[in-house]
């Protein structure tokens, strides 16, 4: 089972309907909550159906804020 952490960037099999598919994880736990990177829409989705919808991994940085 892969680790995931906050901060991350995911690509998720399926693309949210502003056209984007990369995400940001701003929560782990039992659920994941999930940032859109283009139109900065959260959701809130189980870790179950997160693990089956994830496609990759893009990156393991924050962002820095500044």
């Amino acid at each position: 089972m892969a680790q995931y952490h906050v901060g991350q960037l995911v690509e998720m099999k399926k693309g949210h309907p502003c056209g984007s598919n990369c995400w940001r994880i701003i929560r782990v736990g039992m659920d994941f909550r999930i940032k859109c990177e283009k139109c900065s829409r959260s959701v809130l989705i189980p870790r179950s159906h997160f693990e089956r919808r994830i496609k990759c991994v893009l990156s393991d940085h924050e962002p820095e804020s500044g």
